[in-house]
């Protein structure tokens, strides 16, 4: 790696992703669904997403969306069975998280890592099913869509009517840098599991958390994914932050959010450099920023692991050509290389969940941005086994701080509020 990217590389995210094998670029879009496999599901068949899915009762999710598809005779039908069993595989997975659902197989219930490998295996069995009633390659994207959406609960985002019931809205990643150690959980991802449908007490009263997941694709993002789950929610929300997991051993609230996606390889192991494409490019700021009162956050004890209030980016001085590293935030006019959460998928979600929040004309009064957990880490000498008590009390200590970050957010918000 270069210079530029062993400086943003500090990050567990970035700098894992960049220890991927070399990219390739792509420009393929939903309506262009390959016919066959596609690069995440060919790691579905390695002994331990199999373990995964086996020791979580999660196996049963393939052939019961296969069995579901050999029943539709129609577009209608095929469309029906998806999203039911898309929307019941983001069900269970959420109540095995929050310990509602029998206990099927012995692997923590805070564990990710069932929801993501159950969902390639749906996503493959609906790839490569053959209709029987001529399923054009247009609506085949379509169910794929569907189901990718169903099951990662972006349409299943719901609050209560009435006052008295503060909104928080959060999000998650899927697992990522497979081919380094396809044993990765992340810790977003739980957190998502964890917090969904919850009710957090408050300094100033209850608040509901709604959740969702979403993949560690460019394809995705530059179709939209982000706006398009999170739009019609920003305007009824008191708070949203979007989750990733970041550096080794610390939470990292990140001041400033760049228009810049530097390329590292994603789960379909694809990539490159380039400003994040939006609509109305034009009027496309360089940088974001937070109005979450990170000032609150970091001062308050919500954890073991410490909490910074992260204002480091990577720019492109104005009348500059070379990358620089700018501790306390960009200079006026320069171009964005990294924000506080490198160039990676981190930043691009925070990026534009808050350009989604100003141009909404929200900024002054909706606090959103990012929060980085730590990476979430095997026990000591842990090279082969997919958990261990350590990886588990890591994660659910990190479950638990995020929850109460969020708290003191909301808490911290609603205290400058009055």
């Amino acid at each position: 790696m270069n210079s530029l990217r062993v400086r943003t590389g500090v990050l567990g995210l970035a700098l894992l992703t960049g220890l991927t094998a070399p990219m390739t670029t792509s420009t393929a879009t939903a309506a262009d669904a390959p016919a066959g496999p596609a690069v995440e599901e060919r790691r579905l068949d390695g002994a331990a997403p199999q373990e995964i899915l086996r020791r979580s009762g999660f196996d049963t999710a393939a052939p019961d969306l296969a069995r579901a598809l050999d029943r539709a005779h129609s577009y209608a039908q095929a469309r029906r069975a998806v999203v039911r069993e898309g929307t019941r595989l983001w069900r269970s997975a959420v109540d095995r998280a929050q310990g509602r659902a029998p206990a099927a197989g012995d692997l923590s219930r805070d564990d990710d890592r069932p929801l993501y490998w159950a969902r390639l295996g749906m996503t493959r069995e609906l790839r490569s099913w053959d209709a029987g009633f001529g399923l054009s390659d247009g609506q085949r994207a379509r169910l794929l869509d569907e189901l990718e959406r169903t099951s990662r609960g972006q349409t299943a985002i719901r609050y209560p009517h009435g006052k008295g019931m503060k909104r928080v809205l959060v999000t998650g990643f899927d697992p990522f840098t497979l081919d380094r150690d396809i044993r990765i959980s992340n810790p977003s991802g739980a957190v998502a599991l964890a917090l969904d449908g919850t009710v957090i007490e408050t300094a100033d009263g209850p608040a509901r958390i709604e959740t969702a997941v979403f993949p560690v694709r460019w394809r995705d993002f530059t179709e939209g994914t982000v706006e398009r789950a999170l739009r019609p929610h920003l305007p009824e929300v008191d708070l949203f932050t979007t989750v990733s997991q970041g550096r080794v051993g610390r939470f990292d609230i990140e001041r400033t959010n760049g228009a810049w996606r530097g390329g590292f390889g994603d789960n379909e192991n694809t990539g490159r450099a380039e400003t994040v494409p939006v609509t109305d490019p034009a009027s496309q700021p360089q940088w974001t920023s937070t109005t979450l009162p990170y000032a609150e956050i970091v001062a308050a004890e919500t954890g073991r692991f410490p909490v910074y209030d992260n204002t480091g980016v990577t720019e492109i001085p104005a009348g500059g050509a070379e990358a620089v590293f700018r501790p306390e935030g960009p200079t006026p006019g320069s171009t964005a290389r990294a924000g506080g959460g490198g160039d990676y998928l981190s930043n691009e979600i925070a990026y534009r969940a808050t350009l989604l929040r100003d141009r909404l004309g929200l900024h002054e009064t909706l606090p959103g941005g990012h929060v980085h957990t730590p990476v979430l880490q095997f026990g000591p000498g842990n090279a082969s086994e997919i958990t261990d008590p350590e990886f588990v009390r890591n994660r659910l200590d990190i479950i638990g701080q995020t929850r109460s970050i969020v708290t003191v957010a909301v808490s911290a918000t609603e205290r400058t509020r009055d």
